[in-house]
């Protein structure tokens, strides 16, 4: 088995993106916030500072799509 480790900036920035595209998921199928601190808007706010893109409010498969996206250029 091998493992997986996210070090310096662009390594916590690639996490962030990774559990927030599940939160973002998460919300838009059931409406339950991953956790306290990571509110609809919030994980919205931040998945536009990842990207550099900027989405509606409520536009969760956007903003989805785009965290996926930037996921792939970073790989």
């Amino acid at each position: 088995m091998g493992a997986l480790v996210f070090t310096g900036e662009s390594g916590v920035t690639t996490y962030t993106a990774i559990a927030l595209k599940a939160g973002l998921r998460l919300y838009a199928v059931t409406g339950m916030k991953p956790n306290s601190a990571w509110t609809p808007k919030a994980m919205m706010t931040r998945a536009a500072s990842i990207t550099g893109k900027t989405f509606k409010a409520r536009d969760y498969a956007g903003a989805i799509a785009a965290l996926e996206e930037w996921l792939q250029t970073q790989r």
